[in-house]
């Protein structure tokens, strides 16, 4: 035997030792945290230019809410324990400049514009009662206020048209707690088991059937979580129209089917025995089959996403920038999310796009529910945006943003993580080929979006607000609705309106019309509008004429005016409808932002309804006009209690101006009819509930800019496709070797409620 051969096999033993060790070391050691903070881009001058849209800061807020105090000469209540004979401060939000001033700002070299706030007052403690819109300003020192209410609205706002404050809802509940109910303790008693906490109520809107009323029918339910698919079948109207809570009155009562004039005579006709009772199972308190407490143990964790080398996007203040993106954000009191100064490589494609409204209008075969028209914006869409759970309603490496506002108090509040930010891998190609035919290859791009998100939580509804830039240069706006069904109690010939959904729960019938409003700016202010479309022509075969061919062509036709630009909701509109610039592009083409709608609305309110114009923005689903500084929102917070007399009619904005080489704006509804199912318990589903709009571009570029993206891959049947610098996906091993860096899990949704 050689003699060397030991020798060998112990330094080979030993090499297959230090090899397995480090294998194993290696495998036990925690790979390397990925960065997880936005990249902070210090050198942009828009980003301090954005600043002309941001809302305004506590600071700001606590400085106009002094300046009012110490200038208008009369006593302000704190709205939160304001009566309706108070005086107060309803809301503070930033009043944004004129569209000319801040081009002039940004484009033009002009004065940065003037930083305003717009606040409302509510003076119920004058001879006059009214609600008073006073610009204030400048900030952060205010040294004036001027009322633009005769400017805005053509006169003053009757104090009854004035959205309910947090005060007068709870100042009713205490009315119906110890005035109405006191009426009749037996009824209560024996029916409910009533015992003063375990009822709860939902105000029904709008509050009567003609200017000036404010009479509200209260619907009860059980006090248990999932309130609103608990009714019990009693409903009360409530006559509050009087400034003077002592003069409030019951003015109707129902019960299971049944009307009667007042509690004392519920009270009666229950004791001597002429009410059909229909007593309703006591819920517990977690409210049973309305509770959202999971069936089911936690298993296997849900998948996640992360960024191995951090966020591709920057947040600073209210400016973000992402790839060819970059657009300023903003939060709104009343209408929520809206974004500024949007551009793609640099150009501007949109001045402004913003929610609008979001309204509901219910049917029922009880008195609270068939007269119920919600209009969201009256309660305040960005007032009652929530925190957002991390991990669930956003990514949970997102980048959550808080928000700031005055609205119902004196003093400024936050809104914790109530607006986050991501870039969504939405698990599928923007574009991709595969070619076997002639040459051999795979060309394809991953559709990354950008997305900005807040959730607003009006009541029972939970509205998922979604704007998303693609990499193509499409902006996309979307609406997710779930949270609860609103419901009634059912009796008679309650299925025409619903479905069953439980014992003596009826899921009501219900229409959802969202408006947003986008302000397009296609190559410049002043855009046409264009629809091109399709239709079938007869033609001989040339090669043989004897044979006939149909074959479709492009048909093409300028919407002159703001009568042809206004869709009405069910009618057929072009396929292709779009903003028009002066410009060409390579090819010879008007370049162009064209419109796209998804929406499957149900049926408008007829317009012979005596409250029709205060909502009719929803009588189209597209409506383009010319864009006026007196025309800044199609609909008013003061349009709910008051639809009889609308303070802004959208209707009256279409009259049929030319709107060719114009600044134009384009009024957008999307919807969906609900008919709530089984399935709609314990609560709402976003999936089939999603509507919204595209905005794509049509011949804009001379090609889709998404090819010079970053994350293209592309390689040949004769290419390494294993190599990294012909196929970034293959190092993916190496480059995304490390674990998220997850921050800890923190909510203050509960706080300061």
């Amino acid at each position: 035997m050689n003699p060397k051969l030991p020798y060998v096999l112990l330094v080979g033993a030993g090499v297959i030792i230090f090899i397995l060790s480090c294998m194993l070391l290696s495998r036990g050691r925690r790979s390397p945290s990925c960065e997880s903070q936005p990249h902070i881009v210090e050198k942009t001058g828009s980003t301090s230019q954005s600043l002309v849209f941001a809302d305004l800061t506590p600071e700001e807020l606590a400085q106009v809410v002094r300046y009012l105090q110490g200038n208008l000469g009369v006593q302000l209540v704190d709205a939160s324990r304001a009566k309706p004979s108070d005086n107060c401060i309803a809301s503070v939000d930033v009043q944004v400049p004129a569209k000319a001033e801040v081009l002039q700002f940004l484009d033009g070299g002009g004065a940065r514009p003037r930083r305003e706030a717009l606040a409302v007052l509510y003076f119920g403690n004058q001879p006059d009662p009214n609600v008073t819109e006073y610009v204030v300003g400048p900030l952060p020192t205010p040294v004036y206020h001027r009322d633009v209410t005769v400017q805005k609205y053509g006169g003053k706002v009757p104090y009854h048209r004035r959205p309910m404050l947090g005060s007068e809802y709870e100042q009713v509940g205490a009315f119906l707690e110890t005035v109405a109910f006191a009426a009749a303790p037996t009824f209560l008693k024996e029916v409910f088991e009533y015992d003063g906490t375990n009822v709860a109520f939902q105000t029904t809107a709008p509050h009567g059937f003609r200017s000036g009323d404010r009479k509200s029918w209260f619907i009860v339910f059980q006090n248990v979580s999932g309130f609103f698919v608990h009714p019990v079948g009693l409903e009360v109207l409530v006559d509050h129209s009087s400034l003077d809570i002592s003069r409030w009155a019951v003015s109707r009562v129902f019960y299971n089917g049944q009307y009667y004039r007042d509690m004392v005579q519920l009270e009666s006709a229950y004791v001597q025995g002429r009410i059909s009772v229909e007593k309703v199972r006591k819920a517990p308190r977690d409210g049973d089959f309305s509770s959202m407490k999971p069936r089911a143990p936690a298993a296997a964790l849900l998948p996640l996403q992360y960024e191995p080398q951090g966020p591709r996007y920057s947040v600073r203040n209210n400016h973000v920038l992402f790839q060819a993106w970059s657009f300023a954000f903003g939060m709104s009191v009343t209408t929520g999310l809206r974004l500024f100064d949007i551009r793609h490589k640099g150009e501007r494609v949109a001045y402004e796009i913003s929610v609008q409204e979001a309204l509901s209008v219910y049917g029922s075969n009880c008195p609270g529910g068939m007269s119920t028209r919600y209009m969201d914006g009256s309660f305040g869409i960005g007032r009652y945006t929530s925190p957002l759970v991390r991990g669930v309603d956003c990514p949970y490496s997102a980048t959550y943003v808080d928000t700031h506002s005055l609205s119902e108090t004196l003093s400024p509040s936050k809104r914790k993580a109530s607006l986050c930010i991501f870039e969504q891998n939405l698990g599928s190609p923007l574009r991709r080929h595969y070619s076997n035919l002639q040459s051999l290859y795979y060309g394809g791009l991953v559709n990354s979006a950008l997305v900005v998100r807040s959730i607003a939580t009006v009541g029972n509804h939970d509205y998922v607000w979604d704007f998303i830039f693609y990499q193509n240069g499409a902006i996309e706006g979307k609406v997710q609705a779930t949270g609860y069904a609103s419901s009634s109690f059912l009796h008679g010939d309650g299925l025409r309106y619903g479905n069953r959904v439980w014992e003596h729960t009826l899921g009501t019938i219900r229409t959802h019309s969202i408006n947003y409003k986008v302000d397009l700016d296609v190559g410049g202010v002043k855009n046409s509008l264009v629809a091109h479309d399709m239709a079938f022509e007869m033609t001989r075969a040339p090669w043989s004429p004897e044979q006939q061919i149909e074959r479709p062509r492009l048909t093409k036709k300028v919407l002159d005016t703001e009568d042809q630009a206004a869709f009405r909701l069910q009618s057929k509109m072009p396929r292709y409808v779009y903003f028009a610039a002066n410009s060409k592009n390579k090819w010879g083409h008007q370049r162009g932002y064209r419109i796209q709608i998804t929406s499957f609305a149900g049926d408008h309110i007829p317009e012979a309804s005596s409250m029709e114009r205060a909502i009719s923005w929803a009588r189209y689903q597209l409506a383009v006009t010319r864009r006026k500084e007196e025309e800044p929102t199609s609909t008013s917070v003061y349009n709910q209690n008051d639809p009889w007399t609308p303070t802004v009619a959208f209707a009256d904005f279409i009259n049929n101006e030319t709107i060719t080489n114009e600044d134009l704006v384009a009024w957008i509804t999307a919807g969906f009819l609900h008919i709530p199912h089984s399935e709609d318990i314990p609560n709402t589903v976003t999936v089939g509930n999603s509507v919204g709009f595209l905005l794509r571009p049509y011949n804009y570029y001379d090609l889709d800019p998404s090819i010079y993206s970053h994350d293209g891959v592309f390689f040949t049947s004769e290419q390494d496709f294993t190599a990294c610098e012909i196929n970034p996906l293959a190092c993916l091993p190496k480059t995304a070797s490390c674990l998220p860096n997850f921050p800890p899990f923190t909510y203050d949704g509960f706080q300061n409620m």
